[in-house]
């Protein structure tokens, strides 16, 4: 089965994806200082201001587990929180906004990839992509990136709630030049889905494919 809006099939590997509890664990100014133990992680990334932390609280159904504000840059730290005990959401620090204070202000590629590149837990990044404006080019050189670093990734494209605006394209002529690009860099596709924290769009969908990745990281 093909999930709606994406072009990830769900097959025997996914289970239960209810999200039962989730709880705020820890902030880390680097890499080193993450929980350390063996629950698999889930890394949200996206450009600043794309909905992170908005998705995050749509995921677990809480308003204010992450902060989220109209200023990009917000978060600066990498961000932990367990769900049902047993994984984590992992909630880092924006990319391209060059006046956030001095964790953010830090050039990615020292501080979020050495995360990537050293986390063994890392089960998958949820790479988000702002759907209501044209496909970004510092959006495909973080995909391409992951792409080389064999690291994998799933495209989350966020904001497809909004509507057509001025002479700009809507969200699905967006996502289709956006996708059009990453073949160029990709022999397949990664997985991508639609999503909207306003209508709520893909939320569950969402969490079936991460049961679905969790299930098959653990055998």
């Amino acid at each position: 089965m093909i999930l709606p809006f994406s072009n990830i099939v769900i097959g025997p590997y996914a289970g239960d994806s209810r999200i039962k509890d989730v709880q705020f664990v820890k902030s880390s100014p680097r890499p080193k200082e993450c929980p350390k133990d063996d629950r698999p992680e889930f890394a949200i990334l996206g450009r600043s201001n794309v909905g992170k932390s908005s998705l995050i609280n749509s995921l677990v159904r809480k308003k204010e587990l992450a902060l989220t504000s109209k200023k990009p840059g917000k978060t600066q730290l990498i961000n932990h929180f367990l769900v049902n005990k047993s994984w984590y959401l992992v909630d880092l620090p924006g990319y391209g906004f060059a006046k956030a204070p001095e964790a953010a202000k830090t050039d990615w590629s020292s501080f979020t990839k050495g995360y990537f590149l050293n986390r063994s837990t890392l089960v998958a990044v949820l790479l988000l992509i702002d759907a209501s404006v044209p496909p970004q080019r510092i959006d495909l050189d973080c995909a391409n990136w992951l792409g080389r670093n064999n690291i994998p990734i799933t495209f989350v494209f966020t904001k497809c709630d909004k509507m057509k605006v001025a002479k700009g394209k809507i969200p699905d002529e967006n996502i289709k030049d956006f996708q059009e690009i990453i073949k160029q860099n990709y022999k397949q596709h990664p997985p991508w889905i639609m999503t909207s924290s306003v209508t709520g769009l893909g939320r569950d969908e969402l969490l079936l494919h991460v049961s679905q990745l969790r299930n098959y990281w653990d055998q």
